[in-house]
């Protein structure tokens, strides 16, 4: 049992490496040029791969969705050019995701900086408010 996951991942690796490589090089598509893969989870039994990716640039849920109906339409060709590149017998079926966790982290991180800020407020009024001598 080991070994299967071992293998998934490898192939899951060799998936990441070889689709970014192909989407920079192969692709003419200029919507796919912004493409950034966060990951790739393979099946169990190598037959399907889900492919997670973002864009460079903040954009819509429109943008979004365009650009990965675009991939989804040369996700056969990047399939074809997969397996001229591995000796795999079979290569998965490819399916694109948006990858939502991106942008959660950067609207956690936001939050976080503007809870630093609030709390170096609070801090900074507290220590004022202690110097000054009651009355």
């Amino acid at each position: 049992m080991g070994r299967e996951f071992e293998r998934t991942q490898r192939v899951s690796h060799f998936l990441h490496e070889e689709l970014a490589r192909l989407l920079q090089s192969a692709v003419r598509d200029p919507r796919v040029q912004e493409v950034n893969l966060t990951g790739v989870e393979v099946s169990r039994d190598l037959s399907h791969a889900k492919v997670f990716f973002t864009l460079m640039s903040d954009a819509s849920s429109e943008e979004r969705a365009e650009v990965t109906a675009v991939l989804s339409k040369v996700s056969g060709f990047l399939r074809s050019e997969l397996a001229k590149a591995s000796t795999m017998r079979t290569v998965p079926r490819i399916s694109f995701r948006f990858d939502e966790s991106v942008g959660r982290g950067r609207d956690m991180e936001t939050l976080l900086r503007e809870v630093r800020r609030a709390d170096e407020q609070l801090h900074t009024g507290d220590s004022e408010d202690a110097s000054e001598p009651a009355d």
